[in-house]
C-alpha cells in the first residue's frame, strides 16, 4: 500500500537533493524540539554527503548538548551563500532573530513547522499543526526520502518529540506521537540517557530559580491564574541562564485550580516576555498571545510585549480573565 503523504513533501525533497550548499536553522532560545529537529536534519544532510551548516543565534541549552557532541549548532555567519536554507520549529521569520540576517544570500528558504500560527514566511511552507511536535515532522521527512535514521538521529528526534509533548502529558499528543515515539526506540534513541539528560540532571542554578517560583507565585481569579516574574536580578542572584527557564511554567500551571499559568520575563528594563500554558481545551492561549503580537498552540504559547511592567502584567492578567469569564 502507498505511503500517503503531502505533496509539499516531494517538492522539499527534490529542492534538498538539487541543493550543494544547505543550512538548518532554528527560532532564539531554542528548545528541545528546536535543538533536536535542526540536529536531525543536519546529520541526515551531512549523512547524503551534503556541505551544511546549522545555525542558530542562541546556544544550546546545557541539558540538550548530549545531542551535539561534534558542536554542530554554530552561531550565524554573515556572507555566506546558500542554495537552500530550512528553518525548524520556527513560527515566524523574525523569530529567527540575528540568525535570520545572516541568510539572506539564499536561493530558496523551506519552513517547516508545527505552530498553528506559523506566518508561512518561506518559498516552500510545510506547515501542520496536527502534529505535536515539529521532530515528527523532520522523522516523516526523513521516512519518505528514505534517508537512514541513524541512533543518533533517533536521540534528536526522540528529544524533540518527548520534550515538546511534556513527555507524552500533553493534550497534542495523539497515537500518531506514540508511534513515532515508538519507531524511534526501535531505532535506537537511548531512553534512559534522553531521560537523564533531559529531565533528571538539573543544575543548582536551575534549583535556585524554581525556589524562586514557588515563593513569588501568585494566584488571582479564584485562583484559575497563576503567575510569575522573572527579572533580570533573579537571575543574576540564582546564577541560572535564560535557558533554564524552559519547564518552569508547568510548576505553577501543575496547581490543581490554575486553568491558565503566566510567566512573565523581563528581557530589557521595559520589555517583557510573557509565556501561556492552559489546563483548559475551551481555554486557546494562542489567542491571547495574538492579542500581543505573539502565538503558538492552544495549550502553550507566547509573546514579547514592550511597555512598563506592571501595564504588562494588567493587560495580560485581562485578557486571561476575558477568556475564562467568555468560557462559564
Amino acid at each position: 500500500m502507498k505511503n500517503h503523504h503531502p505533496q509539499i513533501l516531494d517538492k522539499i525533497i527534490e529542492q534538498i537533493q538539487q541543493s550543494r550548499r544547505l543550512c538548518v536553522v532554528g527560532h532564539i532560545r531554542p528548545d528541545g524540539d528546536c535543538i533536536g529537529s535542526q540536529l536531525a536534519l543536519t546529520l541526515a544532510l551531512r549523512d547524503l554527503g551534503k556541505n551544511v551548516v546549522c545555525w542558530n543565534q542562541d546556544p544550546v541549552p546545557d541539558k540538550y548538548r548530549f545531542l551535539d557532541p561534534d558542536k554542530l549548532v554554530e552561531t550565524p555567519r554573515r556572507g555566506q551563500q546558500f542554495d537552500t536554507v530550512i528553518a525548524t520549529d520556527c513560527a515566524s521569520y523574525e523569530r529567527l532573530g540575528k540568525t535570520g540576517k545572516a541568510i539572506t544570500q539564499r536561493k530558496l528558504l523551506i519552513n517547516i513547522d508545527h505552530h498553528i500560527s506559523n506566518t508561512c514566511y518561506g518559498d516552500m511552507n510545510w506547515i501542520s499543526a496536527r502534529e505535536a511536535s515539529s521532530g515528527e515532522l523532520i522523522y516523516r521527512l526523513l521516512k519518505v526520502a528514505g534517508w537512514k535514521i541513524t541512533q543518533q538521529i533517533a536521540d534528536c528526534l526522540f528529544t524533540a518529540v518527548s520534550t515538546d509533548t511534556g513527555s507524552f502529558q500533553y493534550s497534542t499528543t495523539k497515537p500518531v506521537t506514540y508511534h513515532t515515539a515508538g519507531e524511534l526506540v526501535k531505532l535506537g534513541a537511548n531512553l534512559e540517557k534522553i531521560c537523564d539528560e533531559v529531565y533528571q540532571s538539573y543544575p543548582l542554578s536551575r534549583v535556585r530559580l524554581l525556589k524562586h517560583v514557588y515563593n513569588k507565585f501568585r494566584l488571582t481569579h479564584d485562583d484559575q491564574i497563576a503567575y510569575l516574574w522573572l527579572k533580570q536580578k533573579d537571575f543574576a542572584r540564582t546564577g541560572a541562564d535564560r535557558s533554564e527557564t524552559e519547564g518552569l511554567i508547568d510548576h505553577i500551571r501543575a496547581i490543581a485550580p490554575v486553568v491558565v499559568a503566566v510567566v512573565f520575563e523581563e528581557t530589557e528594563p521595559n520589555a517583557t516576555r510573557i509565556s501561556l500554558r492552559s489546563k483548559d481545551p475551551k481555554i486557546n492561549v494562542n489567542e491571547i498571545a495574538a492579542l500581543f503580537g505573539g502565538g503558538g498552540h492552544s495549550a502553550a504559547a507566547g509573546a514579547r510585549i514592550v511597555g512598563a511592567p506592571l501595564s504588562t502584567q494588567r493587560r495580560v492578567v485581562s485578557a486571561v480573565k476575558k477568556a475564562l469569564d467568555a468560557k462559564r
